[in-house]
C-alpha cells in the first residue's frame, strides 16, 4: 500500500477506559539506560502482571480481528506481545530481528534511534505479496525502529495494515516518521 493510500489514525482507543492509566502505573523508569541521559521506560513489570498483559492483548485483538493476515513483532518485547496477539487472531507470526540473528536470506534496514544506530532484518520470504501485516512493539520513541520495520514489510511485497504499541513517548516525535500509517498506542506520555 502506498503512503497516499494509508489512513493516518492518531486517536487512541476507548475500549477499556482504565487501560492507559493502568499501563502507565505499571511502567518503571530506569535512568541512564542503555546510555547516560536516556530514561528507559521498563515494560517488564507490565509483562509480569497477567491481568494487565491480558487486557492489553485483548484490546488489540478486539480492534484488529479480521483485518490482518500476519503479525510482525519487533525484537525483543514486540516478540512477546506479537506472538500472543497472532495466536489470539489465528494468524502467523513473523519476527523482525536485530542484524545477524536470522538464518535464511534477509532484507535489512539500518536506522537511527535516540542513542545510536542499528539494523533490523526480516526473512525475505517471511510475508507474501499482498498480505496485511500488523506490526507490534512495546514503545514508540524516535520512530526509527518502526519505520525500518514498515520498510522491511513493504520490501517483501506485503502491506502494513496497522501498528500497535503499548507506549508512545510524544516529545520524541516518532509518530512523524510513521505518517500515513494507522498507529495506535495504549498510552502516550
Amino acid at each position: 500500500m502506498s503512503t497516499s493510500e494509508r489512513a493516518d489514525t492518531t486517536t487512541q482507543h476507548a475500549g477499556d477506559p482504565d487501560l492507559a492509566a493502568d499501563v502507565l502505573a505499571g511502567l518503571r523508569d530506569i535512568p541512564d539506560f542503555p546510555v547516560n541521559g536516556v530514561v528507559f521506560k521498563d515494560f517488564t513489570p507490565v509483562l509480569l502482571d497477567h491481568a494487565l498483559r491480558s487486557r492489553i492483548i485483548a484490546d488489540v485483538v478486539d480492534r484488529r480481528r479480521g483485518q490482518v493476515d500476519v503479525v510482525a513483532g519487533i525484537e525483543a518485547r514486540g516478540f512477546i506481545l506479537g506472538a500472543v496477539i497472532a495466536h489470539e487472531l489465528g494468524v502467523g507470526f513473523v519476527p523482525v530481528r536485530k542484524e545477524g540473528k536470522l538464518p535464511s536470506a534477509v532484507h535489512a534496514q539500518s536506522y537511527s534511534l535516540e542513542y545510536g544506530t542499528a539494523t533490523l532484518e526480516i526473512h525475505q520470504d517471511a510475508v507474501s505479496h499482498g498480505e496485511r501485516v500488523l506490526v507490534v512493539d512495546d514503545v514508540l520513541a524516535t520512530g526509527g525502529t518502526l519505520a525500518a520495520t514498515c520498510e522491511l514489510v513493504e520490501r517483501c511485497g506485503a502491506s502494513v495494515a496497522a501498528i500497535e504499541l503499548v507506549l508512545e513517548i510524544g516529545p520524541l516525535e516518532g509518530r512523524s516518521k510513521l505518517s500515513g500509517y494507522d498507529v495506535r498506542s495504549t498510552v502516550t506520555i
